[in-house]
């Protein structure tokens, strides 16, 4: 039955509002009234994709759950499907729970959905900007081997796993990048407020001035002249990067560009080498086939590159070809995923292997993070300092020239 969304006056006067489910408005309204209410409003709960088509496009909307609500949420269902309770009690247990009036919606369309007969993934199917594509096809995959639960479970622990890893890197990534901007912000305005207002004591002044204080003062004069002109080049660089990051063909090239990079392209490398393996042996260990596990995994890689190199491996393991050697031509991938597979082939635990790899890649990710933080946040105070101390040179020389001739 779908589900309604109301709004009742009770005996007391008070306005009462909630979700229902029933056959058409009619019968929500008898049920209101059956409960000594007098219904006000009855309106249907739409589906996100019939609601997103309604707000003009899924751009319109904004997501009703973020990265770490949605694991949370599958934690507390898996407990509860884990524990017994039957998924339409489950889902009506969290949406009585639920504090934000829209996922109360979401959860009550779910609830409709499984209560006329729908499996779970195909009503996750018309939430799919909230449920992705690997979510579905792991709850498919514990509904069809009757784990629903157990697989749950998995799936909480991987989108935690996933959230955790990107909260360290933004953090590894974060006091570096606070640094740089105040530095930026420092250094514009000494040069274009602090630099000028020292240069007029000396502008009735005779003498040649330092070098260096002239280059001063030839860059302040250019940003106060000009700055709105770099800055409106920079922000058309930036959107002109956009754009080109839309097509598929730029986007790939360009981070395929990324992953030859010193440092950050092994950092991205490794990055979206643990999600891929992750993902697959998630899939592959709830059950998912191989090739249906290949496809939805290459799907959550952020780099282009590498994920045309996953459906390259994906084609040839169609084809016949063991996973290992499929990923060990892909030269983007590390040897590591390889070297794992290929031993998960041999025991027959492939999942297992998947997974450890996924540890390891991981692992080394936040390591490599950690010490590119740790490298860049001495450089940053250095080059910070450096700075500074040009701009102070360059306001000190005239006055140590001024010194020198009076003597």
């Amino acid at each position: 039955m779908p589900a309604y969304r109301f709004e009742a006056l009770d005996a007391a006067g008070k306005t009462q509002t909630g979700l229902l489910d029933g056959d058409n408005a009619k019968a929500v309204r008898s049920q209101l009234r059956a409960r000594a209410l007098v219904p006000l409003d009855v309106q249907l709960v739409e589906s996100e994709a019939t609601a997103t088509a309604a707000a003009g496009g899924s751009m319109m909307r904004r997501r009703v759950f973020s990265a770490t609500t949605l694991a949370i949420w599958t934690r507390q269902l898996a407990g509860l499907v884990g524990a017994g309770l039957p998924l339409e009690r489950a889902l009506t247990a969290l949406a009585d729970e639920a504090e934000d009036p829209r996922q109360r919606e979401l959860l009550a369309h779910l609830r409709a959905e499984v209560n006329g007969g729908s499996p779970f993934a195909s009503a996750l199917g018309n939430a799919p900007r909230e449920f992705d594509d690997v979510y579905r096809a792991v709850v498919a995959a514990g509904e069809q081997s009757g784990q629903l639960g157990r697989v749950l479970e998995k799936l909480a622990d991987d989108l935690e796993e996933r959230q955790a890893l990107k909260s360290r890197l933004v953090g590894a990534t974060l006091y570096p990048a606070i640094v740089s901007v105040v530095a930026i912000v420092i250094v514009v305005f000494l040069v274009t407020y602090v630099v000028p207002q020292v240069a007029q004591v000396f502008a009735g002044s005779k003498k040649a001035l330092p070098f260096l204080t002239s280059a001063m003062l030839a860059l302040s004069a250019f940003l106060r002249h000009w700055g709105w002109a770099l800055l409106l080049a920079l922000i058309g660089a930036g959107a002109l990067l956009v754009m080109a990051r839309r097509n598929e063909a730029t986007r790939e090239r360009l981070d395929a560009m990324v992953l030859t990079l010193p440092i950050v392209g092994r950092l991205a490398r490794s990055y979206n080498a643990a999600r891929f393996a992750g993902t697959l042996a998630m899939l592959a260990g709830s059950g998912v086939p191989i090739l249906k596990a290949l496809q939805a995994a290459a799907e959550t890689l952020s780099n282009r590159a590498m994920r045309a190199d996953a459906l390259a491996a994906l084609v040839q393991v169609r084809e016949g070809a063991p996973l290992a050697s499929a990923l060990s031509s892909k030269k983007r991938f590390p040897g590591l995923l390889s070297m794992f597979a290929r031993l998960g082939e041999q025991t027959g635990e492939l999942p297992v292997m998947l997974q450890r790899a996924a540890t390891q890649l991981g692992a080394e990710v936040q390591r490599r993070a950690m010490q590119m933080a740790t490298i860049l946040e001495p450089m940053l105070i250095v080059v910070m300092g450096a700075m500074v101390m040009v701009i102070v040179l360059a306001v000190l020389l005239p006055i140590i020239q001024l010194n020198t001739f009076v003597k």
